[in-house]
């Protein structure tokens, strides 16, 4: 099969050399992401704040004089030479080393784009077009930048206008400062301070997570093939339109207050939600900065969005089974093992397989529960990592891990925090890591203590990647009492009556997947980690997981009512009634199940279609289009039929490639589905 993929691309080399076409590495290389160490790596767990001026903004000081409201006129001691890339198809990346950038990456390489690293300020100057997809908290950004000489770059390259794009801190760096940890001196290309959200206002949780709908103005560009559909957003700080900076706003996005979602001058381009993890639609963004001159003939069909949707999550329990495959399993009340002579593990199907799936199904993220991590050491537990690797190729919408996130000290003596715990899957492709059990350690020594330490992981990883990127998961149990009085910690009064009659309940946080109960209560619990950091809360519960008779409204409500961050309920969907009960009766962002999709009972389609019916804003997925990327036109024959397709397929058994179709006059050389090694997950 070598010798015959080997025989085929020479052919094709010498094909396109007669076409004058320059062929792209991307054919000849694996689908598989490789796992880049950032240039900047050891400048990620800096906290400290960036007061003094930077050499960027002492830079634009200098010449702030010089300079309108908008209009970038100051000059640079830096100088841009002539770019050494030939080649349309290579994207420069300046990843600083925070946060998941192989979801960047892999919707490139979907899209045909092979990728250069930034490794010094000069790599900046000699982009050809250049992508900052910033994630993390401002000040360590701004510290990497200062320290590495490429704040002053990003500007000049701005300065000359460069094609440019920023993705969320990318896009807030660029203001003069933010009030993150600070204030804390930013690029102060674009007139502004960031600020947090006000939850004041409108009763809005924070962070914003989620799909929102944006409010695109003219001469937005890379935002034509939006048509009216959500994006996903998920940060705690924003830009505000002033007078100042109102000629570089392309687009706004309505969250208790109009805040910049984009901004666009020139070729600088820059947006606030994630593209990368907002399906097709974010590929479309992508691939109009990417090939300004690929504007659909076909315009998508206009959506309906019109403001924060609700989210429907898949959630894939895995473990490895008795003969050592991983599979993703499904308990009833966390016991995963059938009811069976053999007692084997319920294999319910691949990992990889099934967040493709979903995420084809429309599902807004796709969340992985590691339940065998608090057996085995994190960073060993090399399946899980590549899970994550594998389906973050093909999967963009949000990736959450959890399980096994803690510090720990191996055989050998040597101390891993959970900072590089979760560094590690954030490399791997996750873009949100949920903490279960060392939370309920943290929030009870909290409790006890008034004061933080910041050393629990909760704490550690908020403050590095910002509490947008920490989802807490409380896994509790109903403890039924006569009288409120009877216990210390929230007690409700239920809706159903317990065994005995019991009107009141309060719920015990259990550790060590629900097998130990623990002295603190899904209230108490919430409440600690939210003053910890956390961002959001995965709210399950013990009595209905399995169960498909609904979620917990009480519990639900309790816990969203009770905290300023988003609270995703979990543990008992059967129907999609259950879905609208939770949306109307309770304060939840998101509502996440498994089963009853895993085992094909109730289609993601079939939910939000139900929603919709109720009048619940959803996001509706836009039908991928085939991608055509047209290397090489002639000006002298632009009626040439000569083009380039290209398209990635996989499938849980191969990984494949649809290397290439050379369409031509009376000639037609076609290839699909080579082999490229094997996928186990």
């Amino acid at each position: 099969m070598a010798m015959g993929m080997n025989t085929i691309l020479t052919f094709l080399d010498m094909t396109c050399a007669m076409l004058n076409l320059l062929w792209p590495k991307e054919f000849r290389l694996s689908m598989e992401a490789a796992t880049l160490a950032a240039p900047f790596s050891s400048y990620v767990t800096s906290t400290q704040n960036s007061s003094s001026s930077s050499p960027c903004s002492l830079l634009l000081s200098r010449k702030k004089k010089n300079l309108g409201s908008v209009n970038l006129r100051f000059k640079s001691r830096l100088s841009v030479r002539a770019s050494s890339s030939t080649s349309d198809s290579v994207v420069t990346l300046l990843d600083y080393g925070a946060g998941n950038v192989r979801s960047i990456r892999n919707a490139l390489r979907h899209l045909g784009f092979s990728i250069k690293d930034v490794q010094t300020p000069g790599d900046i100057l000699n982009a050809d077009r250049l992508i900052f997809p910033g994630v993390g908290a401002f000040a360590p950004a701004m510290d990497v930048l200062n320290k590495t000489g490429m704040g002053e770059a990003l500007c000049t390259y701005i300065e000359n206008d460069r094609p440019f794009l920023g993705i969320c801190l990318g896009l807030q760096l660029l203001f003069d400062s933010s009030e993150e940890n600070g204030p804390v001196k930013g690029l102060g290309v674009i007139p502004g301070t960031v600020g947090r959200f006000d939850s004041s206002a409108g009763g809005i949780r924070v962070p914003h997570i989620g799909w929102n709908a944006l409010q695109v103005g003219n001469a937005s560009d890379i935002l034509d093939d939006v048509g009216n559909r959500h994006v996903y957003f998920v940060h705690s700080y924003r830009a505000i339109p002033s007078n100042e900076n109102k000629d570089w706003v392309s687009s706004t996005c309505h969250y208790g207050e109009s805040f910049i979602s984009s901004i666009r001058r020139g070729n600088v381009h820059a947006v606030q939600f994630h593209p990368e993890k907002s399906g097709e639609v974010g590929l479309s963004v992508l691939r109009r900065f990417l090939d300004p001159k690929s504007s659909s003939k076909q315009k998508p069909e206009e959506g309906k969005a019109s403001k924060l949707a609700k989210r429907v999550i898949a959630c894939l329990d895995v473990r490895t089974n008795d003969k050592g495959d991983l599979v993703v399993t499904k308990g009833d009340q966390y016991d995963v093992r059938e009811q069976s002579n053999e007692n084997e593990v319920r294999n319910l199907g691949k990992p990889v397989d099934l967040a493709r799936q979903y995420y084809k199904d429309g599902a807004d993220e796709i969340s992985f529960l590691n339940i065998t991590g608090f057996r085995d050491f994190p960073l060993g537990d090399l399946p899980m990592i590549q899970v994550l690797r594998y389906t973050s190729e093909n999967v963009f919408v949000p990736l959450t891990v959890g399980g096994g996130i803690r510090d720990f000290t191996d055989a050998t003596g040597r101390y891993y925090s959970s900072l590089e715990v979760a560094a590690e899957y954030f490399r791997s492709g996750a873009d949100k890591i949920s903490i279960g059990s060392d939370a309920v350690y943290a929030a009870e020594e909290f409790i006890k203590s008034g004061a933080k330490t910041g050393k629990s992981s909760l704490e550690q990883i908020s403050r590095v990647y910002g509490n947008q990127a920490v989802v807490v998961s409380i896994d509790p149990r109903r403890v039924y009492v006569n009288d409120p009085d009877d216990v210390p910690y929230k007690v409700i009064k239920v809706t159903n009556p317990g065994p005995n009659g019991e009107e009141y309940a309060w719920y015990q946080c259990t550790v060590s997947g629900g097998r130990e109960g623990r002295p603190i209560g899904a209230y108490e619990l919430a409440k600690a980690v939210e003053e910890l950091g956390a961002g959001e809360i995965l709210l399950n519960c013990i009595d209905c997981d399995g169960q498909g008779k609904g979620f917990d409204t009480d519990l639900v409500k309790l816990i969203s009512d009770s905290v300023g961050i988003p609270v995703i309920a979990s543990s008992g969907a059967g129907t999609p009634e259950h879905f609208s009960e939770v949306f109307e009766t309770t304060n939840a962002s998101a509502a996440l199940a498994a089963g009853i999709f895993h085992r094909k009972e109730v289609p993601i389609q079939s939910v939000k279609e139900h929603l919709l019916e109720k009048s619940i804003e959803v996001r509706i997925k836009m039908q991928p289009r085939e991608h055509l990327s047209l290397l090489h036109t002639s000006d002298e024959h632009p009626s040439s039929d000569l083009l380039v397709y290209k398209s990635y397929c996989s499938s849980s058994q191969t990984r494949q490639h649809n290397v290439a179709r050379l369409l031509l006059p009376l000639t037609v050389c076609s290839f699909s589905s080579i082999n490229m090694g094997t996928d186990p997950y």
